[in-house]
């Protein structure tokens, strides 16, 4: 059973972001060169209440504490694996390379902390021209609400099934952790079209800082196809957050990534 697909198109213009939510139905108008206008995202971050979505320990110090330790982490654990994984990285990129024509790293334009755009990166594993294609492919997408996923995406390339498979095409965003626009672990960026169409409520799913993975990742993936579960989810572990938490899920990730458990 293949779920709506409706909630994809249906993003606010400029004027009725800036009003409130938008109404069902309603086309927000895209200018092909630049993309969803900067100032989309930017009212669509202004309507959320950020500070409701933490906890009341997140006012105090310890939490703040933790949160530069959790950083000091990041950077640590993220510098050494872009060392580490230098060669490797280096011959998935040939590989990518070799198998169809196309760049290596796709830009992955996405809405992250509190509404902060930022480009991030990952191993390119479609044909070009992917995004101008799924229009065409709408009808077929598996996940409730804003989010597209398809079990047999068209679109992706032989090394590409392979690379999402075992999650190989998110190494890049390492890169990310390192310049501080993502965590190891918190919940996954919105692209900018997808954080439009949330509601306000889906969107306080940002308000700390995201991440390469989460607790929606080792607990099924793309399995669990409700966005309202996904939400639900990341709400929970920013509920919940603690460093013991995030290293839980670490040492769950990699267990998870390599039975390739619920990745397409």
């Amino acid at each position: 059973m293949t779920a709506d697909p409706a909630p994809l198109n249906r993003f606010a213009d400029a004027q009725g972001a800036l009003e409130g939510p938008a109404p069902r139905g309603r086309a927000v108008r895209v200018h092909p060169a630049s993309g969803l206008p900067a100032k989309e995202v930017a009212a669509a971050a202004a309507e959320v209440d950020w500070q409701a979505a933490l906890p009341e320990r997140a006012r105090g110090q310890h939490w703040r504490r933790q949160q530069k330790l959790k950083r000091a982490v990041d950077i640590a654990l993220a510098g050494v694996g872009l060392v580490a994984l230098a060669p490797f990285l280096m011959l998935v990129a040939l590989v990518v390379m070799i198998d169809s024509p196309g760049a290596v790293l796709y830009p992955w334009r996405v809405v992250g902390h509190r509404g902060r755009c930022f480009t991030g990166y990952k191993f390119r594993t479609m044909v070009p021209g992917a995004e101008r294609q799924r229009a065409d492919l709408l009808h077929l997408n598996e996940m409730s609400g804003p989010v597209f996923k398809m079990r047999r995406d068209p679109r992706v390339t032989r090394v590409g099934r392979l690379l999402r498979k075992f999650s190989l095409d998110e190494l890049p965003e390492l890169w990310s952790v390192l310049v501080g626009d993502m965590s190891l672990v918190g919940p996954r960026p919105l692209g900018e079209d997808e954080f439009i169409a949330c509601s306000r409520v889906q969107r306080q799913k940002l308000s700390v800082r995201p991440g390469i993975t989460c607790l929606w990742q080792v607990l099924g993936r793309s399995e669990i196809r409700n966005f309202d579960e996904w939400v639900r989810l990341d709400k929970e572990y920013i509920r919940k957050w603690g460093l013991w938490l995030d290293l839980k899920i670490l040492a769950k990730t990699v267990l998870v990534v390599l039975r390739g458990t619920g990745a397409y």
